[in-house]
């Protein structure tokens, strides 16, 4: 049974949310809340395992009350509300500070509900088997700065302090701060041109998790990175613009045929698969189309990857929250033409589904917690 409680200033969509939930058998309806402020009480005295949240309501909004929610009893979080149109700030930032989803009233706060019932049920179950996390504040995360390797031109006594420092000599073993895949498959290793490439994957509670990494790139990362994010049209163009705004790393949606630069994120466009190919000058270039959904995704991560599984050992590829297994396969042929693999892991995730099916596939070289990804991601640069 799926303990629901419904937050909403409007006694009419209270009232039909309620008989939607009442009306299955695996939903319990286990009160109602007016404001933020009333969520935020009943959220701890009722314990639902899920909450639907409108936004605008008097008293608290919904955004400010699913800050203090995620930081004080993280619980799922479905957000139905006309201010969760397409594209909107409100829908990104919610996302951002840890909702697993959202919907969009029909025609404003009269809704009609028959037209978003199968979604919001369909939403809210699959949100009652999502992992709350606590919000993970970018403020909180100092970006890291990158340190290419010591040259071999460096004098000597600099050398001698690097492998001091990382336990090359005096017979020390080195530390290497990663979890070793030992069932992953024989790699064909096709010779790095030396400049490398990062490419992440991520579904159910990406927004955040993204937030979490990106705002910890540094600015200075001498390769571009490339990311499909399993949103609907209209909004990949508000996260760009919201990551950016907060990451030292700049970040924007992504365009055909534009071509990748160092120290910029590229965020696929919703709707539209996105591959990587070799541009003129060893350059790579980044190529949009419609194609017919991939698993039901559009863009899809395996489409992505495929694509990049051609550089080798210069690519360095990432999977993180997410439901289902997309990712899964192309990250098979980024292993076996040498790319590095970084899974996020299972206790870090909303939903450990894309990454599970890495790691248990033997196809993670790291397997990391949210929080260690970043840093993991500059380490692999600077191989």
């Amino acid at each position: 049974m799926i303990r629901v409680l419904i937050a909403d200033d409007s006694a009419f969509m209270r009232k039909v949310l309620s008989d939607l939930f009442k009306g299955q058998s695996d939903f319990e309806v286990v009160g109602t809340a007016v404001n933020g402020q009333d969520a935020i009480e009943k959220v701890k005295r009722f314990q639902p395992d899920v909450l639907t949240l409108d936004v605008i309501m008097p008293i608290m909004n919904g955004l400010d009350a699913l800050a203090i929610i995620m930081e004080q009893c993280p619980l799922p979080v479905v957000m139905i509300s006309s201010a969760t149109q397409k594209g909107t700030n409100e829908t990104i930032r919610a996302l951002a500070l840890g909702a697993v989803d959202f919907v969009s009233k029909a025609g404003g706060a009269i809704s009609k509900i028959d037209t978003i019932k199968d979604e919001i049920l369909s939403k809210c179950r699959l949100a009652a088997k999502a992992h709350a996390r606590k919000n993970l504040s970018a403020a909180a995360n100092k970006p890291l700065v990158y340190k290419p390797k010591p040259s071999f031109e460096e004098p000597a006594t600099r050398r001698i302090e690097v492998k001091r420092r990382t336990g090359l000599v005096l017979g020390q073993k080195p530390t290497i701060n990663r979890v070793p895949n030992t069932t992953a498959p024989v790699r064909k290793i096709i010779p790095g041109t030396g400049k490398k490439l990062v490419t992440i994957g991520t579904s159910t509670g990406g927004p955040q998790a993204l937030q979490a990494v990106i705002t910890r790139l540094p600015g200075n990362l001498p390769c571009g990175v490339v990311v499909v994010q399993h949103m609907p049209a209209g909004f990949t163009k508000s996260l760009a613009d919201r990551l950016n705004s907060i990451s030292e790393i700049a970040v924007k949606e992504a365009e055909n045929d534009e071509i990748i630069k160092p120290g910029q994120v590229y965020i696929a466009p919703g709707n539209y698969h996105l591959r990587i190919a070799p541009a003129i000058g060893g350059e790579r270039k980044i190529i949009l189309s419609q194609e017919p959904p991939v698993g039901n995704h559009r863009p899809a991560v395996n489409v992505m990857f495929d694509s990049a599984a051609q550089f080798g050992r210069d690519l360095v590829s990432v999977i993180m929250t997410g439901m289902g297994a997309d990712g899964c396969e192309g990250m098979k042929k980024i292993k076996a033409t040498g790319g590095y693999s970084i899974a996020q892991d299972e206790n870090s995730c909303v939903v450990y589904g894309m990454p599970k099916a890495v790691v248990d596939a033997g196809l993670a070289d790291e397997v990391r917690p949210l929080n260690k990804i970043a840093e993991a991601i500059v380490d692999a640069v600077r191989r």
